[in-house]
């Protein structure tokens, strides 16, 4: 019997996967994240095409989860048991916006943020302002050297770079990194986007290069019109939401910033302590579009012009949260100890809970921030079918055509370079005969105008071919010798003539 609407359909549930670096991104319509007889419950998709996962307090693995979308619910429960298993929760909205970020809860002093709300006032905020973007600017100058090949933009950034310390107010500094800025986007301009051979068809052509920073539906970078843009606006997001978690845990107030402006839609201090990160994001995206072709699949364009993330991407970019973890946390650790030196008595070394530094120093050991990112698949440059391990650049479909096409073209050069050969060896011979031909022994009769009166208009009733055997010319030489449109050199005339029968008179 056929299935029918009206008919319960059982459900087919697939497991959700943990990535190596311990992230679960949940996706779709109906997500649930619910805490029953201990164990965590996730639960995602569209339709019938679902997933579930059951995870317990024990050897779970999990260090980060994120939702993208804001279609179900997240239980109290949950999110005590998310705070207990020291497990990071992100909520980002479908054009990569954080809507919600939550993380363990950890003891914060008054005095810390006393001291942070006190920074624009006692100098502390201009001069942390001047290190961030001075961090930031050499990373980006790294970048543009090293990733772009761009040596003049990367000059430009250290000029502007140059002139940080003698910015007197933070205002001085955002015009500083503005204008630094818009240089080192201008780089990234012309730079190409790939995508399998047999998706070009389908693909957009102003999806084929980065573009403008600025998105041309809203004149900022968001809702951008391109997936080279709307990569780039996930992965900040990613890192705007690490940057959050990184604040709260060192008992900072995510949205008392000093460089960002205040706004009601975001955590001022977060903007801040993700600048020197971002380039590294940059880099990482970078490494990926320039190796590796982009599949049509992972992105759809709404009415608009907004270019999207399709879900199971999105997942795949959200796997480099603990990277980018722990790219912020020694910034937000440095940030927090800059605050703790304006106290006038402090009590204690601020602590350092995000790379536990302290501890390694007192162990005699340093600490060393390693950044293992994840590799992107490695796609056909063909059909963008995931290549295996002993596939170079296309898949084993995709390199026979390829493998005929360059025997053909090895074939046809080869042909090509036979016949170069033989013509070089034919004016060889040709040319040697003209050096060893004597003058005197051509008849006195046998003039030009002799040959060209009488001798070549007999050539007419001559076949072509024993005229080029004879010779040993090519077949359009012989043709223009037949017709009269060329005289041959003179040591042909008296084989002409005999090939006629034309006698002396």
């Amino acid at each position: 019997m056929a299935a029918s609407i009206f008919v319960p359909q059982e459900v087919a549930y697939r497991k959700l996967p943990i990535g190596r670096m311990g992230v679960i991104a949940l996706s779709g319509f109906g997500i649930k994240v619910t805490v029953q007889s201990g164990h965590l419950e996730l639960e995602d998709g569209i339709g019938p095409n679902r997933r579930k996962m059951r995870l317990a307090r024990v050897g779970h693995r999990l260090k980060r989860l994120v939702c993208i979308g804001s279609d179900g619910f997240v239980s109290l429960a949950a999110l005590r048991w998310l705070a207990d298993q020291d497990v990071g929760f992100s909520m980002l909205e479908r054009d990569g916006k954080v809507l919600a970020v939550t993380g363990p809860v950890r003891p914060s002093d008054a005095k810390l943020r006393r001291a942070q709300a006190l920074a624009l006032s006692n100098g502390t905020a201009l001069r942390m302002a001047r290190e961030l973007i001075l961090q930031k600017l050499a990373a980006q100058e790294q970048v543009a050297r090293r990733k772009l090949l761009d040596s003049i933009t990367a000059d430009t950034i250290a000029q502007f770079a140059a002139e940080l310390p003698c910015a007197e107010t933070i205002a001085s500094v955002r015009l500083i990194e503005s204008q630094a800025a818009r240089c080192y986007w201008s780089a990234f301009g012309t730079l190409p986007v790939n995508f399998p051979k047999k998706e070009l068809r389908r693909t957009p052509e102003h999806w084929l290069r980065f573009g403008a920073r600025v998105s041309p539906l809203t004149g900022s970078p968001r809702l951008a019109a391109n997936p080279a843009n709307a990569i780039l606006n996930l992965l900040y997001s990613i890192l705007e939401s690490e940057a959050r978690l990184a604040a709260a845990a060192m008992g900072l107030d995510p949205g008392l910033g000093f460089l960002h402006v205040d706004t009601a839609a975001r955590d001022s201090l977060a903007s801040d302590l993700m600048e020197p990160a971002r380039a590294r994001v940059d880099a990482y995206f970078l490494d990926w579009i320039t190796r590796e072709p982009l599949k049509r699949e992972w992105f759809y364009e709404l009415g608009n012009g907004n270019c999207r993330l399709s879900s199971a991407f999105a997942a795949q970019l959200c796997e480099t949260a603990p990277i980018w973890g722990r790219a912020v946390a020694p910034i937000a650790e440095w940030a927090a100890r800059e605050f703790w030196k304006t106290i006038r008595k402090p009590d204690a070394p601020v602590a350092t809970r995000l790379t536990q530094s302290n501890k390694r120093e007192a162990k005699g050991r340093h600490t060393v921030l390693k950044l293992d990112l994840p590799r992107a698949d490695r796609l056909c440059r063909g059909c963008g079918k995931k290549l295996n391990g002993r596939d170079r650049s296309h898949c084993a479909d995709c390199f026979a055509p390829i493998t005929r096409r360059n025997f053909n073209r090895g074939r046809k050069l080869a042909q090509r370079l036979d016949s170069l050969a033989k013509r070089s060896a034919t004016q060889t011979s040709h040319k040697q005969a003209i050096r060893n031909w004597n003058p005197a022994n051509l008849p006195a009769w046998l003039t030009r105008d002799a040959f060209i009166k009488q001798v070549q208009p007999a050539l007419a009733r001559v076949s072509k071919s024993r005229v080029r055997a004879l010779l040993r010319v090519s077949e359009p030489y012989a043709s223009d010798i037949q017709s009269g449109k060329c005289v041959p050199h003179p040591r042909h005339w008296q084989t002409l003539a005999m090939l006629t029968g034309f006698q002396e008179n």
